[in-house]
């Protein structure tokens, strides 16, 4: 053979990590040790060969010049950026070493915080989890994206479950609720189509006429946080028109009688009023919905970051079941799947609560990580925090009221670890770096929360420069540590064989992906997994759902609003995946820079033109960045696309600056869509 010639290429299975329902599996082509393309799996019925433009340069993102490679130690003040590169044995002992020292006086004083930075249950929580259990550290509620949805799925139908994706191919009518699919779900997006090509309608709800908004064929663009009272106007009308399916009610739902009555203030010119929509057009939407079988519901998240976010989910829920649309395999509704992989998945296994020892340690919200970390301690709330270890999140960008947050992380008190594979926002204020492996670099498994297929990803390089898998950290910082388990020894093999139950491993392995065993149309003659089988409207401790109005609008807050008279929404920018991917140069190219979307009759009087760097501010702060003016904002609604790294902003700042740490009505989760503001021309940077 040429010693010149090239490597012969390889290609290895692989699953997405990010947290996005699609769940993409992946095909991986390495030659002579790096990774030189990722392509989505073409015999695995969602991805279909096809990935979205973010995943599509995940090459790009493993290989990038600025992946943090070596352990290092923090010389510079917090949020610097300044380090200097040790050793793994220094920095493994001076963690091991602080947190034993917290640990002697309560060991509640170290909290973890990580999320979705990846979906896979090997990378994490299962040897992090260990870890933490065994600590006795206080426990974190993981509330940022999903749980005021979750809870509100788990009271209407007793779990996250759904509708099966793709089914949405063959309805005939079908509403994408707070959804920019084309962006953030970009496989369903590829059904929807299917279905309009057949003569399917298409309605997409949603405050920013979206990508989406433009391919569907009617557009609500409601104000943020009126979806509740949109559900009861929908309600209303399809009572008062007979469209109701009362055999299946009859027999598969509990309490409609509670909800009609709810329901019944309710018509199309009141939600109007509160939705700033036309009633004709809510009238329309009724009908549709009502006399058209089957239709289907993509429902997303961004529609419950507001105050009664979890409530506007159960009306939304029950939607279907007062049409019969469960009755057909391409009707319902999809928020999440996520539950009909939970008999298939063994967390207790690889998390191992046991270790706790009867301990019970406080729990600390994520989405109030920024007074939680300015509380003093003491009281009801528990020792001061003293120790933060962040793994799989980027929290100084990505949690709200981030000047508490920032605040709070540059405590010179507070240690702070971060696990990262780049020099986030979190990263500059560590005092120790552990550089993480990506996706291409570790094993690991996956659920998904929008389809119902279980996905391996086999490591297809090795890990870069001294990277490692977070379950190696986690690993290593146990031996540091002295906790001598046993299960502290399971390798990544091990942890795999632990991870999944009722699936066979082998033929997982072999293939890339297994699909589980559910039925076509899973409620089509109810069975729901609530006590009773049906779909509940009385939900125990929660009552019948009803509208709640934002924290900050003129029906709750008029002297505020007066102040402050424009809604913000802050969703992701469509090349960005919350704060990921946007050091990725060749899709920051494509975003080119923060804006704000702003409506012509809101920038008119305020003398804003396209291009003006512009303050957004409320009472918690002030976010300078550009504006463009575009009817894609609805008026009264500015559109800050996010979430920038706040190094990468004008100031140093990203729309977090103006959210609030104000909690959802159910699954205390975070209101990042609730949220009002002004925004004025910074005539400083005009001069």
């Amino acid at each position: 053979m040429d010693a010149t010639a090239s490597p012969a290429a390889r290609t290895v299975r692989g699953a997405c990590p990010h947290d996005c329902p699609d769940t993409c599996a992946l095909v991986v082509t390495v030659q002579g040790g790096r990774a030189v393309r990722v392509q989505g799996a073409a015999d695995h019925p969602p991805t279909g060969g096809v990935l979205c433009t973010k995943v599509s340069r995940y090459a790009e993102r493993t290989h990038h010049p600025d992946r943090l490679l070596h352990p290092m130690k923090r010389v510079g003040r917090k949020g610097e950026g300044r380090f200097a590169r040790i050793s793994w044995d220094e920095a493994l002992d001076t963690v091991a070493a602080r947190l034993k020292a917290i640990a002697a006086r309560d060991a509640q004083a170290v909290v973890p915080y990580s999320y979705a930075g990846t979906m896979g249950l090997l990378q994490g929580e299962s040897m992090a989890a260990r870890f933490f259990h065994r600590l006795g550290a206080s426990r974190l509620e993981r509330t940022i994206c999903a749980s005021a949805g979750g809870e509100a799925l788990a009271a209407t139908y007793g779990g996250k479950i759904g509708m099966h994706l793709r089914f949405f191919a063959q309805s005939k009518l079908i509403l994408i609720w707070g959804s920019h699919s084309i962006a953030s779900n970009l496989h369903f997006w590829t059904l929807a189509q299917q279905a309009k090509r057949a003569g399917a309608k298409l309605w997409c709800i949603d405050p920013r006429r979206t990508e989406t908004a433009d391919k569907c064929h009617r557009h609500l663009a409601l104000r943020p946080g009126t979806d509740g009272a949109l559900a009861l106007a929908l309600v209303h009308e399809l009572i008062a028109h007979g469209w109701i399916d009362r055999d299946y009610v009859d027999r598969h739902v509990d309490g409609f009688d509670k909800l009609a009555e709810r329901a019944r203030p309710w018509p199309a010119e009141r939600a109007a009023a509160v939705c700033g929509v036309p009633a004709d057009d809510i009238r329309e939407l009724a009908r549709d919905y009502g006399t058209t079988q089957p239709a289907a519901i993509r429902l997303n998240y961004g529609m419950q970051r507001v105050a009664g976010g979890g409530n506007a989910v159960r009306l939304v829920a029950l939607l279907p079941c007062l049409v019969g649309a469960w009755r057909h395999a391409a009707g319902g509704l999809l928020l999440s799947s996520s539950g009909w992989a939970a008999p298939f998945r063994d967390d207790a296994a690889l998390q191992r609560p046991e270790l706790l020892t009867g301990r019970r340690p406080r729990t600390v919200n994520m989405s109030t990580i920024g007074d939680a970390l300015l509380h003093p301690g003491g009281g009801a709330f528990g020792p001061r925090i003293d120790a933060l270890v962040v793994y799989n999140s980027n929290p100084v960008a990505v949690a709200p009221e981030s000047r508490k947050v920032v605040a709070g992380f540059a405590r010179e008190d507070l240690f702070t670890v971060v696990l990262e594979q780049f020099p986030t926002d979190t990263a500059d204020h560590a005092d120790i770096v552990l550089p993480a492996t990506t996706q291409l670099e570790h094993l690991d498994v996956h659920t998904s929360y929008g389809h119902t297929d279980v996905l391996i990803n086999e490591p297809a390089i090795a890990p870069l420069g001294e990277a490692k898998p977070n379950t190696q950290i986690f690993r290593e910082l146990a031996a540091r540590m002295g906790f001598t388990e046993p299960c502290f020894a399971d390798d990544d093999e091990a942890l795999l064989r632990q991870a999944l139950k009722g699936i066979d491993l082998d033929a997982l392995r072999a293939r890339g992906w297994a699909s589980l065993p559910l039925p076509d149309a899973p409620f089509a003659d109810g069975g729901f997994r609530t006590p009773s089988g049906k779909a509940v409207v009385d939900a125990p401790g929660l009552g019948v759902p009803d509208f709640v109005p934002n924290h900050e609008c003129v029906q709750t807050a008029p002297a505020l609003a007066a102040r402050y008279p424009l809604a913000m929404i802050s969703p992701p920018a469509r090349h960005f995946l919350n704060s990921t991917f946007v050091n990725v140069a060749s899709l920051r190219a494509i975003e080119g820079e923060p804006l704000l979307e702003i409506h012509p009759d809101d920038a008119a009087p305020r003398g804003i033109a396209s291009g003006a760097v512009v303050r957004v501010f409320n009472d918690r702060g002030t976010h300078r960045c550009r504006a463009e003016v575009t009817t894609r904002a609805r008026p009264g609604v500015v559109v800050g696309l996010g979430i920038w790294w706040r190094k990468l902003g004008l100031d140093g700042t990203n729309v977090n600056e103006l959210t609030s740490q104000r909690l959802t009505d159910l699954g205390r989760a975070p209101t990042f869509y609730d949220c009002l503001v002004e925004v004025a021309v910074d005539t400083a940077a005009a001069a």
